[in-house]
């Protein structure tokens, strides 16, 4: 004879409706007095029985039962929307690209509870045959912090991505660096363009475009004050940034910079040039007092600089404009003054790094073919020896 379960022990029955079975658990009460009740089915009372132990371990957790539905779509979506609270618009549309191109179309489906880590090193190492590693921890970390965000809201018991390395990707194209003759090649070309002050001021100096892009002409200082004690230089104070902060990228970023004569000479030309596309725009222009800025004095973005330093750099001898970006010129400035003879931890502090390790390992790039150094210092030693 089948033993009958006793009051509150549940109960299991045929839904003829859903053809499913269905198991249940009466919890007891909540504070209005409304019985608590926990379901679980399945295809089979081994299922269902199954499934609603399963719901019953997670409530002895603490933790809320994610509705059924609740997929890792869901999940990066909610992340999205409520989870990047202040960040700047570029980390918004970055994060969005990151989740809606290489995210959602490839593990969106999944219910977020049955997300194992097996899943996501096989997404990993599916993306890897065509993404860089730099963009493998993008996309890695937006998954990350969505289900992260989750796992706070009681929608799942743990973070498995966070147990997955992130492979390495394809080799991306690496930063290099102008020579002495592409360098000076470079700025013939920029001569009469929109960016030749842009291109001599990076160059000759090593600001950052982001710096560059911020910077205002209060900022700016062209004739100096050689009647100071010490004599004040023509400098550039580089404060801010395009961050949504305003800050520099970090506490050494913000620096002033003496100003080379080739620098003062094109932001002279520029000032000028600046003055007559005011007066050109009328009433269309706005200004934000930016040395650099379109033509109706708004603030550049990344493309817009790109795409008219590449038109700049068109004639440059030894030159291709396609295989160059702006940010290249900061690392032209760090080799030219390394391969001049200038110590590393001066053009750290020129470039407003912390230390000399991202200066030496991401930055400077030996220009000469053979490194002289050892053998020149070398030769002046044993020559001094001979003559005694």
């Amino acid at each position: 004879m089948t033993k009958r379960r006793s009051r509150g022990d549940g109960g299991l029955h045929w839904d003829e409706k859903r053809q499913r079975w269905i198991a249940t658990a009466s919890l007891g009460f909540d504070p209005s007095g409304r019985r608590i009740v926990k379901r679980g089915s399945g295809k089979t009372k081994t299922e269902a029985k199954a499934r609603l132990r399963e719901i019953l371990r997670d409530y002895e957790d603490g933790l809320a039962i994610a509705p059924s539905g609740y997929t890792v779509e869901s999940a990066v979506n909610d992340w999205l929307s409520y989870g990047l609270v202040d960040r700047d618009k570029g980390t918004l549309e970055a994060c969005a690209f990151l989740s809606r191109t290489h995210v959602i179309p490839s593990l969106g489906a999944r219910k977020l509870r049955d997300l194992s880590a097996e899943d996501v090193d096989k997404w990993l190492a599916e993306k890897s045959k065509t993404l860089s590693t730099r963009t493998l921890q993008g996309v890695h970390s937006c998954l990350n912090r969505a289900v992260k965000r989750a796992m706070a809201r009681d929608k799942v018991k743990r973070n498995v991505v966070e147990l997955c390395a992130v492979p390495t990707g394809r080799q991306g194209r690496p930063s290099k660096a102008l020579t002495l003759a592409q360098a000076g090649a470079v700025l013939k070309a920029a001569e009469g363009s929109s960016m030749h002050a842009y291109i001599v001021v990076a160059l000759l100096t090593g600001a950052r475009t982001e710096e560059l892009r911020a910077l205002t002409w209060d900022h700016v200082v062209l004739k100096g004050d050689p009647g100071a004690v010490p004599p004040v230089p023509p400098h550039i104070a580089v404060w801010r940034s395009v961050r949504a902060s305003g800050d520099t990228k970090t506490r050494k970023s913000r620096r002033t910079l003496a100003l080379p004569a080739r620098c003062v000479e094109a932001l002279w030309e520029h000032w000028e040039d600046q003055g007559w596309d005011r007066l050109a725009a009328g009433d269309k222009w706005e200004e934000h007092g930016l040395v650099f800025a379109s033509a109706v004095g708004n603030e550049l973005d990344a493309s817009h600089v790109r795409r008219a330093f590449r038109v700049a750099l068109k004639g440059a001898e030894g030159v291709n404009p396609a295989e160059w970006t702006p940010r290249e010129l900061r690392h032209s400035f760090v080799s030219l003054l390394s391969d001049s003879g200038v110590p590393l931890e001066e053009i750290s502090r020129l470039v407003g790094h912390s230390g000399t390790s991202v200066t030496e390992e991401v930055y400077r790039k030996q220009i000469r073919p053979v490194i002289q150094t050892g053998a020149v210092v070398m030769d002046g030693i044993f020559d001094r020896g001979r003559e005694r």
